[in-house]
């Protein structure tokens, strides 16, 4: 029965975490607030990341460990209701724009893209315009981060003020804890910055009998350049 249980909220979990979009940060947003457990709410913070460790944990495997998982495994948080602390740090590129620990997001960078791709409809942030947020000329917030507070404010329009309590409590936390994983963080080659025409799909199987294969280029891999 829990096995049954675990698989139904796995798929409203898989729901919810599909569920991202683009925002200020501009990197790929993971929901920041809710996981739908049946006929509960959860406040547990979920990542895309997650999935991976989670199905492991379902299928009864071990992930490897020669390597760091960033994902976690939700099952505890699926089946007992649990909540585990853990920060989400939001890349682009080699910069950390943002970053969640509890309820709280802070943005040290903003950019959504740029003022020539926004006039050509590129558009991250569609109905938004929060200003100050949904740049479209790099921001530097690094020195006073704009935080939000995601379960008041979940569309992160209304920054925390910077002379309040509670702004220096999720600053000093959050701060303490992006200290942490930069000093541990070991940068890598990345491996989703290569483009080559030659690996699309341009004779998928049966196209013979549709007369619709295409001769594929010459293989020439070289660094992807993406204007936003």
């Amino acid at each position: 029965m829990a096995a049954v249980v675990a698989a139904t909220r796995w798929w409203q979990l898989l729901l919810v975490l599909s569920a991202a979009g683009m925002g200020a940060s501009g990197a790929p947003q993971p929901p920041n607030i809710l996981l739908l457990l049946m006929d509960d709410v959860s406040h547990q913070l979920g990542s895309i990341m997650d999935l991976f460790t989670t199905s492991l944990a379902l299928a009864g495997l071990t992930p490897p460990s020669d390597r760091a998982i960033d994902g976690l495994n939700l099952l505890p948080t699926l089946l007992q209701g649990r909540l585990m602390d853990r920060p989400i740090f939001y890349y682009r590129g080699d910069t950390l724009m943002a970053a969640t620990l509890g309820q709280h997001k802070a943005h040290f960078w903003t950019w959504t893209n740029s003022w020539e791709n926004f006039r050509q409809g590129i558009d991250f942030c569609p109905g938004q315009n929060v200003s100050g947020v949904t740049t479209h000329n790099l921001e530097d917030h690094t020195k006073l981060p704009l935080i939000f507070h995601l379960g008041r404010d979940p569309g992160e329009r209304f920054p925390l003020s910077f002379a309040s309590a509670e702004y220096q409590e999720a600053l000093s936390r959050i701060t303490s804890v992006v200290q942490q994983h930069q000093e541990a963080l070991v940068p890598a080659q990345p491996q989703l910055n290569v483009c080559n025409w030659a690996v699309m799909n341009w004779a998928p199987p049966g196209c013979e009998k549709l007369g619709k294969c295409l001769t594929p280029p010459e293989s020439i891999p070289k660094k992807c350049l993406w204007s936003h």
